[in-house]
């Protein structure tokens, strides 16, 4: 059964969409098998792995709404080992027409399901709004990763995201739990970044993963051009720190099978 991360943060452009593809590609290279679903209707993850209009045509809404089967919209990318469901634009009607469904905070969990064991790690790249597209995402999830930009309005956002995780936990998906926060767009020369990334590790301790994602122009570049920042550059400060940052996460990942197999 593979691990199934939401990718979330209700805040745009803290760097989400930038951590689920370069973290996926950074665990395809070490052989895992991943799949990234892209939730967001500005689908900058099927745009930031070079995904075509075409490639598009058949995508998360069409899934959502049952015109199209998991099998039929899973896309594999030019990186070996990482596939996609692509978002488009389309997906902004979700939302509406989510509403009217029986179990509508469960489509998402019964359409991916039955796919667990075909990947080891599958990422869900959320819209930056607690809506029924996030909810979804979040009820079909195991664990949570938050990127977090290192500024001081993040602190706030962070604090309203983690309630929301524990009512999820409580009332819609007792498997849900806070994985990780990556520290995003860190710049060390600021005192700012400095004194937000000492309060989030006081506050929440080891849930904050050792890596920090820095500033970094080559990363800022990769989606431009369709490629993953540790395709684009691998040598770069940004993808060096993400290929750091999926070692924590296997590590984390094998921790925690450990404990849940004990208990």
């Amino acid at each position: 059964m593979s691990r199934i991360f939401t990718v979330s943060n209700q805040k745009g452009g803290v760097g989400k969409t930038t951590t689920t593809i370069n973290l996926a590609t950074a665990l395809a290279a070490v052989d895992k098998r991943v799949l990234i679903i892209d939730l967001d209707p500005q689908a900058n993850a099927s745009t930031g792995l070079g995904l075509s209009k075409q490639q598009r045509l058949i995508n998360s809404y069409g899934l959502l709404i049952g015109d199209y089967t998991m099998s039929q919209v899973i896309v594999k990318s030019s990186i070996p080992g990482l596939s996609i469901v692509p978002s488009a634009i389309d997906l902004l009607g979700a939302e509406i027409e989510l509403v009217s469904m029986e179990r509508r905070e469960y489509i998402l969990k019964e359409i991916v399901t039955p796919y667990t064991s075909m990947f080891d790690y599958i990422f869900i790249d959320c819209p930056p709004s607690m809506g029924l597209l996030a909810l979804n995402a979040m009820v079909a999830a195991t664990d949570v990763i938050i990127p977090l930009q290192c500024e001081y309005y993040a602190l706030e956002g962070l604090s309203y995201l983690l309630s929301s995780i524990q009512k999820i936990h409580k009332t819609l998906n007792p498997n849900l739990s806070l994985f990780g926060i990556v520290l995003t767009m860190f710049d060390r020369r600021s005192s700012l970044c400095e004194m937000v990334a000492t309060d989030v590790r006081s506050y929440l301790k080891e849930k904050v993963f050792d890596t920090v994602i820095p500033r970094n122009t080559k990363v800022s570049e990769a989606p431009s051009h369709g490629k993953p920042a540790l395709i684009y550059d691998l040598k770069c400060p940004g993808s060096q720190a993400y290929m750091a940052l999926a070692k924590e996460v296997l590590i984390r990942d094998a921790l925690q099978n450990q404990k849940e197999k004990v208990a």
